[in-house]
């Protein structure tokens, strides 16, 4: 199809021809006009020659009248056709003509309908009569200029449009008495229509440029009419020509959805908002625009690369190349809704710009999330290298964090998207509570690993101030703590709260470790191994540590009894844990029952028979009254060898003395006889003298007969001393003697 020759875009029936348009507007170019382009619409009577005109002047060539068939409807419905060789684009509607018998007389709905239609979408609107006809009601589209002018008065942001009044058939009356008599006649109409009520009042020329021009018979003069078309052609083609105000005007883009629009409106009988239309327009083009930019970001291949890169790690420039790439597409969209209603086009922009980030969140989450981690992972390492290389933990710790922060805020820094306004802040929270989670895990393992060790020591060594001790180590530990960690909220970025929650369970987990300790310690077999220790060291030792020799002189029960005092104590410690330093009776009530310091009353029941100590809860028990007696029986009797063999020491020596005195009576009487007879000087050169000595040992093998292994064992030791006085010489057959007699007893 010619684009000259026109299509029908309305029919007869008023039934909108919207393929027609699209192939139209396609076949032209004039979807790619933006706001370079006019609209020329024609009104007026049937059979008046509109068709003719519009032919003549812009080189279209619509059905014309055939006055040789007769005068009738040529044009049904509106027409369009592109005006040849006039630029900026522009194409013509040729309307159905009004006062037609072919719809009857009082049928004018599509009178009215074409006319609101010629004034909402042409920039200039031809409104062809005969000049005759000025003053008449009818004839001179009086009725139809009253519709006009009421819908006007009603537009919020009327667009000023050109009023071209063609007068045709001109002949002798002057051009000045008919301009004249038109204007004051348009001014008439328009007095005659009301303004709204919640209008202003508006002036004539608010709306309307009203230009008036004449022209001869076609019939008559056609050569002289085709001058004046001619003239009037030039009109539209000068730049400053008659298309008015194009501020309002709808970009060519949305043409078909814009005619379509307001077509259907008016077909519906409904008030006829032109600016509502507008932006009604503008949200259906800059949808559709919107939707295919992010269509084709969605598959471009630099997005969809960064999308794959991003997932197998961080990636430099991230925030911007993805912003660039965004850009680029915005850009393209800003481009082709230049000509829409601002609000509309800024609204759908943000919302293509809120669809794309949804769009890349992902990728931007992911590269979160590796910075997350590296970070996390870079203070993990630091962290151990700070343990391992034995430096101050806790402000090497937070120096540490600190720079983490410092790499992890530049990583954000770079993946940072410019349209998104978002920030990693929720990310960086979290960093802060995990790193400090992280610190603290291993501080709180250090620190009572430590603790541990301590109060293990301090169970084992049994003293009596065992929990004063514990209580104190404790304490001190969880203040050297507080005080390490005072300001470690700031390095963190976080609130003083969530120190002082680390630092709560860093207490209670401490106290814990030393309730563990204390409950390890209490076991059967770990408390019997410091008791019998105790007892042992007690027992055995004297004061300055040195070895106690059993000698007939010790009181061995006392010994044992302090000794037994100085376990029983250890018994008394390990019984239950006293962390809350209050005082109870558990020391008092073994003392009483099992070393029977205070007499035990008649018919009274057993205190050690019970599950429970007065006044301390069964949480803090370790050890009940019940366990404490069989554990001190079993102690008891574990201990009794030791008691035994000091009792058996005791009494060979006991013995041992008395042979020693009987042994040293033998010796003095021989060494007596001896000296009597033979002097001092020839004693052990006579062979007297081992006759003498044969008999004192005979005397002595009979005195030590009876005498058990221990007492012969103390005698080899003491002997030797007690029969020094007689010199080295004596007593050194005197031992020999013994020993002789000592193996053949055996």
């Amino acid at each position: 199809m010619k684009m000259e020759e026109g299509m029908q875009l309305i029919d007869g029936n008023g039934n909108f021809n919207v393929e027609g348009l699209k192939d139209f507007m396609t076949t032209t170019g004039f979807a790619h006009c933006g706001l370079s382009y006019a609209i020329v619409a024609i009104i007026g009577p049937q059979s008046s020659g509109k068709s003719t005109l519009m032919n003549h002047v812009f080189g279209t060539n619509f059905k014309m009248l055939d006055a040789y068939k007769g005068r009738g409807q040529t044009t049904k419905g509106i027409w369009i056709a592109r005006c040849n060789d006039i630029k900026p684009f522009t194409f013509a509607m040729d309307f159905e003509g009004t006062d037609s018998n072919a719809r009857g007389e009082d049928n004018t709905a599509f009178e009215r309908q074409s006319a609101l239609f010629a004034l909402a979408i042409a920039d200039i609107i031809l409104i062809n009569m005969w000049y005759k006809d000025i003053g008449l009601e009818h004839a001179a589209s009086r009725p139809l200029l009253k519709t006009v002018f009421q819908v006007m008065k009603r537009l919020f942001k009327p667009r000023k449009r050109t009023l071209l009044f063609v007068l045709r058939d001109h002949s002798k009356t002057p051009f000045e008495y008919l301009e004249t008599a038109l204007k004051e006649d348009i001014d008439r109409i328009w007095a005659s229509v009301a303004d709204p009520e919640t209008s202003r009042s508006v002036v004539f020329s608010d709306f309307f440029n009203v230009e008036i021009t004449t022209l001869s018979s076609y019939e008559f003069e056609e050569k002289n009419f085709k001058k004046q078309v001619d003239l009037l052609r030039q009109r539209f083609i000068c730049p400053r020509g008659l298309t008015g105000d194009k501020n309002e005007a709808e970009p060519a883009s949305g043409f078909l959805v814009h005619a379509e629009k307001i077509w259907k409106t008016i077909k519906d009988n409904k008030d006829l908002d032109l600016p509502a239309l507008k932006v009604m327009v503008a949200t259906v083009r800059c949808e559709e625009i919107a939707k295919e930019k992010l269509r084709q970001f969605t598959i471009d291949d630099d997005w969809l690369a960064l999308k794959g890169a991003v997932q197998a790690g961080p990636v430099s420039r991230f925030g911007a190349t993805l912003s660039s790439i965004l850009e680029n597409y915005l850009s393209q969209y800003d481009t082709e809704v230049i000509h829409y209603d601002q609000d509309v086009r800024n609204a759908k922009r943000r919302q293509m710009e809120s669809q794309a980030l949804e769009v890349v969140r992902g990728a931007y989450v992911t590269m979160l999330e590796h910075l997350y981690s590296d970070t996390l992972e870079s203070f993990e390492t630091s962290l151990e290298q700070l343990l391992n290389g034995g430096e101050g933990f806790v402000a090497s710790a937070l120096a540490c964090a600190r720079s983490c922060f410092l790499q992890f805020d530049k990583g954000c820094e770079d993946a940072f998207i410019r349209h998104s306004g978002w920030n990693a802040s929720e990310v960086r929270e979290k960093l802060g509570h995990h790193m400090l989670s992280e610190m603290m895990a291993k501080y709180v393992k250090q620190v009572t690993d430590v603790l541990a060790d301590e109060v293990q020591s301090l169970f084992e060594a049994g003293e009596a101030d065992t929990w004063v001790s514990v209580r104190n180590l404790l304490a001190s530990t969880t203040d050297v703590a507080e005080s390490e960690l005072s300001n470690a909220h700031v390095d963190f970025e976080l609130p003083r709260s969530e120190i002082d929650t680390k630092l709560g369970y860093l207490k209670v987990f401490a106290k814990s470790v030393v309730e563990r300790k204390a409950r390890e310690s209490a076991a059967i077999e770990r408390v019997l191994m410091p008791m019998k220790h105790r007892f042992t060291q007690a027992f055995n030792l004297e004061e300055n540590s040195t070895p106690r020799v059993w000698t007939p002189e010790q009181n061995i029960d006392e010994i044992e009894r302090n000794a037994l005092s100085a376990a029983l104590k250890i018994l008394a410690v390990m019984a239950a844990i006293r962390l809350d330093n209050i005082e109870d009776q558990i020391e008092i009530v073994l003392s009483s029952s099992l070393m029977g310091v205070v007499p035990a009353v008649a018919n009274a029941p057993d205190p050690l028979a019970s599950n429970t100590w007065e006044e301390v809860s069964t949480n803090t028990t370790l050890l009940t009254p019940v366990q404490c007696k069989s554990l001190w029986m079993r102690f008891k009797a574990e201990v009794a060898y030791i008691v035994n063999q000091a009792t058996s020491d005791q009494e060979a020596r006991r013995q041992a003395k008395k042979v020693i005195k009987q042994i040293l009576g033998l010796v003095a009487l021989a060494m007596m006889t001896l000296l009597s007879a033979y002097g001092a000087m020839g004693i052990a050169a006579k062979p007297e003298v081992a006759a003498v000595m044969k008999e004192v040992g005979q005397a002595m093998a009979a005195l030590m007969k009876d005498i058990g292994p221990e007492v012969l064992a103390v005698l080899k030791d003491e002997l030797p001393k007690a029969l020094s006085f007689l010199g080295p010489q004596v007593v050194s057959v005197i031992m020999v003697l013994f020993t002789n007699m000592t193996a053949r007893w055996r």
